[in-house]
């Protein structure tokens, strides 16, 4: 029996359902988490053979520790996952540390985790990118600037989400940029793109061809929601554009992408930009070797009708899947801001959208900067319902 160790499988919340799916695959599954065993759910607890508590998961020699063991008590570990961008490197450096070849060793980390690094790998896709610079001097960065012009974004070369990403339009921002950034990160300044942002949300092979596809698109950038604490709004596509599969497929190949879950992120042009492309063009922004966030996973499976867990884990456990998606629909996700006078209260869009309404639910305020802290998910037919559906949620009074 194969062993499959998962890390963090309680949080977010709903993987859990990947070690449910292992399981049913006849996979041995272990787990190393820092929450109590008796707090973990029913279903996880019914879908671990072993659980190991750390006091921090943040503690890379206790986790270090606490595979050492389980590798003791049940032998060599075929699979170290997380699923988990936050620990995607820790991960690398386990699976290294204990010869575990399934999945990315230290050495690949660069080229998945660096924006900078990512660059060499869209070009050898046939994939143009946002010219950039890695933030140095001042002075350095205002030659860039004046060689791409106002606005630039700058972010952690090496970051999680949209933490530490702006926008900066002038050289009075500029300025208090390098006043107040954090000496310690290392930042990347790109151009500014007037785009929306699609993805391509895949799972991939070992033999890195796709078993399921599907993607999203995110017409306000989180960059935005975070920084302005606007709403969020974004949705998994009915049918994925024949652009988006392309450049999805070429960027597994050119990334040597095996046995993975995969969200990549790129950019479609909203107006002809210089070096870069026409409006309605595709350039890449950046690849995320892991499941789209939050609810996506769940978002996927409404908008498929399909099951993403029971494909990924059919993946580990024998290469393919029997899983099919069924009739396709949008899904779209809107999560309101607390403290703004929406036209429509939470009772009203329970009511008028009952019959498209899949989830509803208050997020914690760690989620909610990024998320909003009143969430919808719901389906559609066509986009025109879905976009009344958008307005409707969103509108509110200024």
């Amino acid at each position: 029996m194969k062993n499959f160790l998962f890390i963090s499988p309680n949080f977010p919340e709903n993987y859990w359902m990947f070690c449910r799916e292992l399981k049913k695959n006849g996979l041995n599954v272990l787990g190393i988490g820092d929450q109590p065993y008796e707090e973990l759910s029913q279903g996880l607890k019914d879908s671990l053979d072993e659980y190991y508590k750390v006091s921090s998961l943040e503690n890379e020699e206790e986790v270090y520790r606490a595979v050492a063991f389980l590798i003791f008590k049940h032998g060599r570990i075929d699979w170290l996952e997380s699923n988990n961008e936050y620990w995607l490197e820790r991960d690398a450096r386990l699976r290294t540390a204990f010869h575990i070849t399934s999945g990315f060793q230290e050495d690949d980390i660069p080229r998945i985790k660096y924006k900078s690094k990512m660059k060499a790998y869209y070009v050898q896709a046939g994939i143009p990118t946002a010219r950039y610079h890695l933030v140095d001097t001042l002075e350095e960065c205002e030659k860039f600037i004046k060689e791409v012009g106002y606005p630039v974004v700058v972010k952690p070369d090496n970051g999680v989400g949209a933490s530490h990403t702006y926008k900066l339009e002038d050289q009075g921002q500029l300025e208090e940029f390098f006043r107040t950034k954090e000496p310690e990160v290392s930042y990347i300044m790109e151009e500014f793109v007037v785009a929306e942002v699609n993805s391509y949300d895949a799972i991939i092979d070992s033999n890195g061809d796709p078993i399921f596809e599907t993607g999203n698109v995110t017409p306000i950038s989180i960059m935005d929601i975070v920084n302005h604490e606007d709403n969020a709004l974004f949705y998994i596509v009915k049918q994925l554009s024949s652009d988006v599969r392309l450049a999805g497929r070429a960027t597994v190949k050119s990334f040597n992408v095996r046995s993975r879950f995969v969200h990549f992120e790129f950019f479609r042009l909203q107006k002809d930009q210089k070096g870069l492309g026409r409006k309605g063009d595709i350039v890449g922004l950046e690849v995320n070797m892991r499941p789209c966030g939050g609810f996506s996973p769940d978002m996927m499976d409404f908008a498929c009708k399909t099951d993403v867990y029971k494909i990924w884990a059919d993946m580990i456990a024998f290469n393919r899947t029997q899983m099919q998606p069924g009739d396709r629909e949008y899904c779209a996700f809107v999560g309101r801001r607390d403290g703004k006078k929406f036209i429509l209260g939470h009772e009203d869009i329970m009511t008028k959208y009952s019959k498209n309404i899949r989830m509803a639910d208050r997020l914690p305020d760690v989620l909610a900067a990024a998320m909003g802290n009143q969430i919808y998910i719901a389906t559609f037919q066509s986009k025109r319902e879905m976009d009344n559906f958008f307005q409707d949620a969103l509108k509110y009074e200024f």
